[in-house]
């Protein structure tokens, strides 16, 4: 199948600066109620990509995330959320962005174009055969991307992608790729809208499954979050109170502040 990138087809909708505020938005409502349906078509390709990425963390390995423009911003939110959300350390989920830190807030020209800045980046942090690396491209076809899965390739690590255009070379350089085809853009070729939706709930998907079987989550409680603020504790109180009914609020707290999570606070309370 010849390659053809349906994030740059035009739009469905032609001049836009015509409609009313009302069409605008409804229409790009209409548009995005498409990408759910779209990523579910894609569960079973999940299912393996998730599953080969639990295996690796499981034995020690570690997640990378490596894409450019919104795709990598969108992988620097997943990977930054992993350590409050679940109490995992720093360094476990690591994503890397085309041009470094100074493109998560502006463009880094050409940034992208290199075939060899995206293993760069990789090697700067050892990579190795234990990890594995997810490329993310909405167009499938970012240098900076497909050069650093290439090379993982070489070096016997596992891969996986997140495009939005089937047959890309993306894909191609991952053993596990994932195709959210969203058709093209409510603005012509601006991949920040579907595509960028369609890549942020994969990447929900992922790290929340993975995170679930690394057992960072018990029952369908955040047990291991960090109380990094007075929401977070007090919802940490009540995690612990509703599963030690007989315990008060301030000593529930207090516990909870000395043991810094809810599933050392219910461990402790279960041996005394």
């Amino acid at each position: 199948m010849a390659f053809k990138r349906i994030t740059e087809q035009p739009s469905l909708y032609r001049h836009l600066e015509k409609m009313s505020m009302q069409e605008i938005l409804t229409s790009i409502n209409k548009e995005d109620q498409k990408v759910a349906l779209v990523v579910e078509k894609q569960i079973p390709n999940i299912v393996q990509l998730a599953n080969a990425i639990a295996d690796r963390m499981l034995a020690g390995g570690r997640l990378f995330y490596i894409g450019a423009g919104t795709s990598g911003r969108l992988a620097i939110v997943d990977a930054s959320e992993c350590p409050p959300t679940y109490g995992v350390p720093y360094g476990l989920v690591i994503a890397l962005i085309a041009g470094g830190d100074k493109a998560i807030t502006q463009a880094v020209e050409f940034a992208e174009d290199s075939t060899e800045e995206g293993w760069k980046d990789l090697e700067k942090h050892f990579v190795s055969s234990k990890d594995v690396v997810v490329g993310l491209a909405a167009s499938g076809t970012t240098p900076y991307v497909i050069g650093a899965l290439e090379k993982c390739r070489e070096n016997n690590i596992v891969t996986g992608c997140i495009v939005c255009n089937e047959g890309s070379p993306v894909a191609k350089a991952s053993d596990y790729p994932v195709e959210v085809v969203v058709g093209p853009e409510f603005v012509t070729g601006s991949t920040r809208m579907k595509s960028g939706t369609a890549q942020k709930l994969v990447l929900n998907m992922l790290s929340t499954s993975v995170m679930i079987k690394l057992g960072r989550v018990e029952d369908n409680q955040m047990v291991n979050m960090q109380l990094s603020n007075e929401k977070l504790v007090d919802r940490g109180v009540k995690m612990v109170m509703s599963q030690a009914p007989s315990v008060a609020y301030g000593y529930a707290k207090e516990m909870l502040l000395q043991y810094g999570s809810v599933k050392k606070t219910l461990e402790n309370l279960q041996l005394k």
